[in-house]
Order: structure tokens, then C-alpha cells, then sequence
């Protein structure tokens, strides 16, 4: 392939458009909205569109009104972010995290309507929660999850606890839609989301979001502990060694 074929204009480059319009857009593109903000006629953007979403690239919403990054879009951005060129580098900063706060510590990104552990490091105290990488876990009841939510806008959240089995793991598990609101409000404005024993009894957790370069999460960092060890009142010590830890995750490849 020459550079001439890889032209402005080109189906090719356009494609590439549309999927960085709709990956870093902060709610589902309608086509129109594509056809607006890159200026592809509209017969082109229906046509493209149609392609990428046939190649699992990005895929509509529910309601049908909008594109959204596909699957086939996120094993791409979690195999990129899996490259040795980063992991080593990455995999270190989350161990330093993990020998300074006692407790293991976890990345995980947003995977349909649970999260997975993407990488961890384990504390070295005998006595701990495993959930190794891979692991899914649900969105309404850990600190990963509610941060991820947190940081969409309300009307996506309200449709994202809509379409969610909320279903109760332990006493504490909120599944009220409006309580959940409530506390994902909370956790946007302050940045960051805890656990207090609402997906696995006898366990806390704290999670901080990673940002890309235009301030969007694309992974939350969170420890994880006992409650022998530490309480749901005392899990927020651990804020600003988690908050520095991604400041240096953010550095990494920007």
C-alpha cells in the first residue's frame, strides 16, 4: 500500500475517523453527528459505519440511535495496552503500589457491564482476597466498577443501572437505582469510589480513575483488603499513594 492510497478522503482514512470520533466521544455518535463533526457525507458515513460495525469495530446502542466502540475496538485498545513495550514498566509502578500500601493492588477495565482485572499485584500477607487477572467482576457493587460509571454522563448511567442485574452478594450491596445514583454522584465529585463490603463480605476496596490525555477514564487502579486489616472508615488512607501511583500509570506511553 502507498502513501497515495492512505489520502484524505480515502475510505480508509475516513474509517480510521470515524472509530477515533466514536472511542473518544463521552456518549454514543449518531451518524449525523458523524456526518457534522468530520464532514463525510452522509451516504459515506452509513456505508463505513456499516463496515465497521459488521467487523465488531463499534456497535449501536440499545436504542439504536448512536454508535459505541465494539468489542473487536476493545481487544484491540487492551492488547495495546498489554504490549511488553509497557507492561514491564506499568506492572512495576502497580508493585511499588502494592509493597508501600501492604494490600494488593489491581488495573481494571471496562468490559461490557462488568469489569476485568487487566493486571494485579499481590500483597505478601498470607491472608487474601483472589480475584485473579481476568476475573469479571459486576459494575454496581466494587469500587472498579462505580468509578467507571461515575465518570459517564447521568443519563447513560441511569441506563446502564437499568439494564443491570443488581443482583445483592452481600448486606451491604446497594441495588436501588436511586441510591446508586446518589452514591455515583458522590463518587464523580470526589474522584474516587469505595467498597464497603458490597461485592464479597469481609472485604474493602479504594479505586482512583486513569485518564487518557483528554481526561477520559479508560482503567481504574484500586487496592483491595480484609477488614481484619483494614476498615471501610480507613480504606481512604490509602488515596494519595493510589492518586500518585496513577499520575505515574498516566506518564506511562503519553
Amino acid at each position: 500500500m502507498t502513501d497515495e492510497t492512505i489520502t484524505k478522503g480515502s475510505a480508509i482514512t475516513r474509517s480510521l475517523d470515524i472509530l477515533d470520533a466514536v472511542a473518544t466521544a463521552d456518549r454514543p455518535l449518531s451518524p449525523a453527528e458523524i456526518c457534522t463533526l468530520l464532514k463525510i457525507p452522509k451516504a459515506t458515513v452509513h456505508r463505513l459505519c456499516g463496515t465497521l460495525e459488521k467487523r465488531g469495530l463499534i456497535e449501536p446502542v440499545v436504542d439504536g440511535r448512536g454508535f459505541v466502540p465494539g468489542r473487536a475496538l476493545h481487544r484491540m485498545a487492551t492488547g495495546a495496552l498489554a504490549s511488553q513495550h509497557y507492561y514491564a514498566e506499568r506492572h512495576a509502578v502497580l508493585q511499588a503500589l502494592s509493597r508501600e500500601l501492604g494490600e494488593t493492588c489491581n488495573i481494571a477495565l471496562p468490559d461490557g457491564s462488568r469489569m476485568i482485572y487487566f493486571d494485579r499485584a499481590e500483597t505478601h500477607w498470607p491472608v487474601r482476597i483472589q480475584l485473579p487477572v481476568g476475573s469479571h467482576v459486576p459494575l454496581h457493587c466494587t469500587a472498579s466498577g462505580k468509578m467507571y460509571m461515575s465518570m459517564l454522563q447521568k443519563t447513560l448511567r441511569l441506563r446502564i443501572l437499568d439494564s443491570l442485574d443488581r443482583e445483592r452478594l452481600t448486606d451491604n450491596t446497594i441495588v436501588d437505582v436511586d441510591e446508586l445514583m446518589t452514591e455515583l454522584s458522590l463518587t464523580a465529585s470526589r474522584q474516587f469510589a469505595i467498597d464497603r463490603e458490597e461485592y464479597i463480605d469481609g472485604m474493602v476496596a479504594l479505586a482512583v480513575p486513569l485518564k487518557d490525555a483528554s481526561g477520559r477514564l479508560f482503567a481504574t487502579l484500586s487496592c483491595h483488603a480484609p477488614c481484619m486489616r483494614v476498615s471501610a472508615e480507613d480504606v481512604e488512607q490509602f488515596l494519595p499513594a493510589l492518586r500518585s501511583a496513577a499520575g505515574k500509570f498516566e506518564a506511562i506511553g503519553s
